[in-house]
């Protein structure tokens, strides 16, 4: 645990808990190696890991001091080691996660090692929150149907991670029907400060979902990565960043009436995406800091991916103390937290002085509005005032309808109905990002309740659901009495989980489908997530608007976004009198009076003291034991991947890649969920014709992301979205291109299939922001194992061009002013890329592109291949295989 303790940094502090030793950040101050005060608390964080982990190996002397001295306005572009305390998984990323585990341990078998060293070395929990979907709403039984199904569908996943949880050291698995990773976190994993024998340090961590920011608002740093990534964190690893530039965003005043937290971070995703923070850490500062709740706090932070910050980070104060008390968190922990922060210059009081930041922005809360984003990106926010000439102009502009359709009748005999263009079918009370603010949920309470009161419901064609994040919710809502309000108009609780927010908002009513079908039209969804990239919440819905949960229920009751909820009315009292919205919605007073009466800490601790044991579905799965899982050939779930199978032990040295065609061309904003889809799997598609031909029923395919742990199903499944454009293949949506060869039009599998056969590489075209969404490693393993060898983009996001790294693919960007169009490239050009074995990062590499008319177009790019490890990683095909290599040698 402890370092060489090189700069005499370590000391003794005295707690409630008993004394525990501790690196010293002030002894660095001391020596004159750093202005403690004026560093971000972020890059405090930072380099109190340095110091402690400082073992003249794989943390030198050198890193601490380079980082001691970290220069606001001119950051140091060198790499620097972090060792994170803990890892978090969901299962969506766990699973492959604990397949490629698996994997690693049957590989070092045949290299003659020993297995168990392939074994978590750091704090791992996986908690199992994205299979459930919502099959059943506005029903009492809703909850219970949907965890059946559940259970159901995944049994043999299920029955992987038990046999993962046994066989496995440092590994967690906190099962389904509890709550949803970030908000389990931030309620009950999160420490603010762990301790390892006997050495107190700064709680850290790294996550297998882009999301795990959500823990900055607690203080706590942290940020998602890939699944390749995170495995080797777990098994000793380093993660090895470029320092980073730290942009402060200043808060001032406070939120006026009738503005949320969801509305302040849909301001805030607005305005860092204009300025640009992608690669850089954002933290938060200011007098309005201290007038936000740690619940507002970690709402901000989830969304960072959204701003495309690493982090989004709120440093530790007396609210984070008093959170810790109302989650339940022990006296002893929270003296600790107290005493260590503050003896370590991480405790953030009024009277502190201000950081020193890369760049900075101001805003003044009290400006915020009510909002909504989309509709198809988060960072495209839509003040609620303007929401219909939004949709006005949207329809026309971003959804091409040059004339107004007919209304489509919904045949359902219990409750007919006409839907257009604009119609609300789903409206989601969902994610993490917000059930995890009490303030919205019982303002969203309030405003059903006081809908309900005046005789509104929600349409009829309304999919309504709630997906709270943690049982506590539901603990606060049934004291409150406000469950019961919602559930008059159809929110009843449908699961805890992520649903409709990752794309599992289930089937919509099989007359409401009908009708979309039937009038292609481009109905909406609205939902209280942090996403609403195309194709992601529901097949059939093309515009999708991320709101508040209170703006959910309004919107459910209006049930279309072609309307003006300021000025037009939801809907008619029993009188017959016009209601808008400003007649229901609560005083901030009465949301923070009923928040205050409705919840306590023995909420926290009731329902977290059994989080380990899990429903009874949970604990009557059988499973295996044992160091080595027993792969199954005729599973469809779990399979071994060819990753390490007839690994040499030395890597080949790099070379150039010649003669490449491209297998796939794409825009700008290519997301994760374009290359690696997470929902429903479509019967004839090539991921739909393998599970058939296997003999799974079209009714038991469950979706792509219940089946990452096989890699036959993803492989299939890569750039198979049903919104994916395929430059290459014009005029088409889903996983299509030309087979350049014979101008053959087919999938992207089959085409890669082909090229494989005549040992063909490929390379990917690309737009700029490149991989932005999700930390899907599966976005980069798939690409890989269609052939991919290079992807040259206008830009990369952050997440994803790490993964590709670590799956041995190159990144190359092109040169600032340069693009595929500057340069007239169209995709059917043959690619050389000039490549030596004495790779550098960041280097300059020529690519030559062979036109059919025998013209050549040479240009230079930039390879993305950040860090000098990370030119190690590609040359022995990626992070796990480099680890794999060093483990068997020792």
């Amino acid at each position: 645990m402890a370092g060489t303790n090189a700069f005499g940094a370590l000391a003794t502090l005295n707690t409630q808990g008993g004394d525990v030793q501790y690196y010293r950040l002030k002894k660095l101050a001391e020596d004159g190696l750093c202005d403690l005060d004026s560093l971000p608390y972020s890059i405090r964080v930072l380099l109190e890991a340095c110091l402690r982990n400082e073992d003249g190996f794989v943390v030198s002397k050198d890193d601490v001091v380079g980082l001691a001295r970290w220069d606001a306005k001119n950051v140091a572009q060198v790499e620097l080691p972090f060792k994170p305390g803990r890892v978090v998984l969901q299962d969506f990323t766990g699973v492959p996660a604990v397949v490629d585990l698996a994997a690693l341990r049957s590989a070092m078998v045949r290299m003659g090692g020993d297995p168990t060293r392939i074994n978590p070395l750091v704090q791992c929990d996986l908690v199992i929150d994205h299979s459930v979907q919502v099959d059943q709403f506005a029903s009492s039984s809703a909850l219970q149907f949907n965890v059946d199904k559940e259970f159901e569908r995944n049994q043999e996943r299920y029955q992987f991670l038990r046999w993962g949880q046994q066989a496995f050291n440092n590994f967690r698995v906190v099962p389904p029907a509890t709550g949803i990773v970030h908000q389990v976190n931030l309620e009950y994993l999160a420490e603010v400060v762990l301790t390892k024998d006997g050495v107190a340090f700064p709680d850290s961590l790294v996550g297998t979902d882009s999301h795990t920011t959500m823990i900055n608002g607690l203080g706590v740093v942290g940020w998602g990565v890939g699944g390749i990534e995170a495995e080797a964190v777990m098994l000793g690893q380093p993660i090895y960043m470029l320092t980073p530039e730290v942009v402060g965003f200043k808060l001032t005043g406070k939120l006026s009436e009738g503005a949320t937290a969801t509305d302040l971070v849909l301001t805030v995703t607005q305005t860092l995406r204009a300025h640009g923070v992608v690669g850089k850490f954002v933290e938060f500062f200011g007098p309005g800091l201290s007038a936000l709740s740690l619940a507002d706090r970690a709402t901000l932070a989830n969304m960072a991916p959204e701003y495309g910050a690493t982090m989004g980070f709120c440093p530790v104060d007396d609210e984070t103390l008093n959170y810790l008390r109302r989650t339940g968190r022990s006296a002893s922990l929270v003296d600790l937290v107290e005493r260590y922060t503050k003896e370590q210059g991480l405790f953030h009081t009024a009277d502190s002085p201000d950081p020193k930041f890369t760049s900075t922005l101001e805003l003044d809360m009290s400006t915020v509005l009510p909002s909504l984003a989309g509709p198809k990106r988060p960072q495209d926010r839509i003040l609620l005032s303007d929401m219909k000439s939004a949709w006005e102009r949207d329809i026309k502009g971003v959804f091409g309808r040059k004339e107004p359709v007919p209304a489509q009748k919904v045949d359902d005999p219990e409750q007919p109905s006409e839907i257009n263009d604009g119609s609300v079918v789903i409206a989601a009370i969902t994610s993490c990002t917000n059930t995890s603010n009490p303030s919205v949920m019982i303002g969203a309470g309030l405003v059903a309740r006081n809908a309900a009161a005046k005789g509104l419901t929600r349409k009829p064609w309304v999919k309504t659901s709630l997906a709270p994040g943690s049982r506590v919710v539901t603990d606060y809502l049934e004291k409150s009495g406000l469950d019961k309000e919602l559930e008059k108009l159809g929110f009843f609780t449908v699961c805890y989980g992520c649903t409709t927010c990752i794309g599992n908002s289930g089937p919509l009513p099989d007359p409401v489908a009908a009708a979309v079908t039937a009038g292609d039209l481009v109905v909406s969804s609205v939902l209280s997530g942090n996403r609403n990239f195309e194709g992601r919440v529901n097949p059939l819905v093309k515009a999708n608007y991320l709101a508040s949960p209170p703006l959910v229920v309004a919107y459910a009751i209006a049930g279309t976004t072609d309307i003006d909820l300021v000025t037009e009315p939801l809907g008619q009292d029993t009188e017959g009198n016009d209601v808008f919205l400003k007649d229901i919605w609560p005083s901030q007073q009465e949301v923070t009076d009923t928040v205050t009466a409705s919840m306590s800490p023995e909420q926290f601790i009731e329902q977290y003291a059994g989080a380990a044991a899990g429903p009874p579905q949970w604990q009557a799965i059988p499973t295996s034991e044992g160091d080595l899982y027993e792969w199954n050939d005729a599973s469809t779930y779990v399979q071994e991947p060819p990753f390490f199978v007839d690994m040499s032990p030395e890597p080949s040295p790099i070379q150039s890649i010649e003669g490449a065609r491209c297998l796939v061309s794409v825009g700008d904003s290519t997301t994760t969920d374009h290359i690696s889809p997470a929902g429903a799997i479509k019967p004839d598609s090539p991921a739909g014709h393998y599970l058939q031909e296997n003999g799974v029923g079209i009714a038991d395919f469950n979706s792509y992301g219940s089946r990452r742990g096989n890699d036959r199903v993803m492989t299939r499944g890569t750039f198979a979205n049903i919104r994916l454009r395929n430059l290459l293949a014009p005029g088409t949506e889903g996983g299509e291109t030309i087979f350049l060869p014979t101008g053959e039009a087919t999938s992207i599998y089959e085409a890669a299939m082909k090229y494989r056969e005549t040992q063909t590489p490929l390379v990917a075209l690309a737009g700029a922001e490149y991989g932005t969404g999700s930390s899907r490693d599966w976005a980069a393993k798939g690409t890989y194992l269609l052939g991919i060898r290079a992807v040259i983009a206008t830009s990369f996001e952050r997440i994803h061009r790490s993964n590709l790294v670590g799956m041995g693919v190159l990144p190359l960007q092109f040169r600032d002013g340069e693009s595929r169009e500057a340069l007239d490239l169209d995709g059917t050009e043959e690619f050389d890329i000039a490549l030596t074995d004495e790779l550098k990062p960041q280097q300059a590499v020529e690519v030559t592109a062979r036109k059919y008319d025998g013209s050549l177009v040479n240009f230079v790019t930039t390879c993305r291949i950040d860090t000098p490890v990370e030119v190690e990683y590609y040359r022995n095909g990626g992070i796990l295989h480099t680890v794999l290599r060093q483990l068997a040698k020792s």
